[in-house]
């Protein structure tokens, strides 16, 4: 069982399920130092020349509120610990996973990536 400091049950549950897809389909564990990394990585839009992170949008304290960079639309905190309504339905999980993902680096994540920033976000 995943420990999610601050966050209910319920947000563990959905992550500990969501993790162990993810492991069972790349054959290893996650480390939330590699998705902070990946979080914070630089991508460039092929479209634009742009650079993009989950940061961007996000920030790098997903504890604060942050700001989308197209449309300046406020983005509640990210971290379950300050946010009891994240990471609480698989499917809304996966939902933005795959919009936030093509937006930010033009395709997809995979389960390795789905897996480093999960673990990344619950241990904030």
């Amino acid at each position: 069982m995943v420990f999610v400091s601050g966050a209910s049950f319920a947000n563990a549950a959905v992550v500990d399920d969501l993790l162990g897809q993810y492991q069972t389909q790349v054959g290893g564990a996650f480390s939330a130092e590699e998705g902070k990394a990946a979080w914070n990585r630089l991508i460039p839009d092929a479209k634009t020349g742009e650079e993009r992170s989950c940061a961007g949008c996000h920030g790098s304290d997903l504890r604060r509120v942050g700001k989308h960079l197209q449309t300046g639309k406020p983005i509640d905190p990210m971290a379950p610990s300050v946010n009891a309504k994240r990471l609480t339905d698989p499917k809304f999980v996966e939902k933005w996973f795959k919009r936030n993902c093509q937006w930010t680096l033009g395709r997809e994540c995979t389960p390795k990536e789905k897996g480093m920033f999960l673990t990344f976000i619950q241990h904030q």
